[in-house]
């Protein structure tokens, strides 16, 4: 198992946001929401990237970002949005937008499907404060390293002391055994689309 530098910040860099953008859409070609939005392999490949990218871009303020590195080599980035700080601002949101419609406009028939995903986002997501995991990625080549439990774990610790839930949103059912070793529990699972995957949204009572 390879030893990792573990990294706290409140934002990334433009090179690091690149870099960041390119291991997240290594980390979720296989997800079916985005196999489904992009079948072809190569659109999907670059238009993940885009998308990653202009998410991490967008993550407004007042949030924790996580590299786990590896020799130097990211191999995981895990964003935490700060309770309070979703929804994210307008500006923020725009330009996810943005970065979502330039990812995808190979493919301009998928945006509807897309911006129904999103709408069931908004409106699952808890009202009161919460720490919300936005966006938890590890390379695959480290995968099952320990990678994603470090980039976790501080957190969940900053929750129970400052007795505020964690929540996310996830479309791999395969993730969600995975979640629950951290006490998160299912919510709801919707279904935004009728021939469309699923999404699960979870949830992680306080222990303070």
């Amino acid at each position: 198992m390879p030893r990792f530098d573990l990294e706290i910040r409140d934002f990334l860099s433009p090179e690091e946001i690149d870099d960041a953008s390119v291991l997240a859409a290594r980390a979720f070609y296989t997800d079916p929401f985005f196999v489904h939005l992009a079948p072809p392999p190569m659109l999907r490949s670059r238009g993940l990237a885009i998308f990653m990218r202009s998410t991490l871009k967008n993550l407004g303020s007042g949030g924790t970002v996580m590299n786990a590195r590896v020799d130097g080599k990211l191999a995981g980035i895990g964003t935490w949005v700060a309770p309070g700080g979703y929804p994210y601002p307008a500006r923020q949101q725009v330009g996810q937008l943005l970065g979502t419609l330039r990812a995808f406009a190979p493919r301009p028939q998928m945006m509807p499907i897309g911006m129904r995903y999103v709408r069931a986002i908004e409106k699952a997501h808890p009202k009161g404060p919460i720490w919300y995991l936005a966006v938890l990625a590890t390379d695959p080549e480290y995968q099952r390293a320990g990678v994603g439990t470090a980039l976790v774990e501080p957190i969940l610790d900053r929750c129970d002391a400052e007795g505020v839930d964690a929540y996310l949103e996830t479309q791999k059912e395969d993730n969600l055994s995975y979640y629950r070793r951290f006490g998160f529990e299912v919510v709801e699972r919707l279904t935004p689309v009728k021939d469309g995957p699923p999404l699960w949204t979870l949830r992680r009572p306080t222990k303070g």
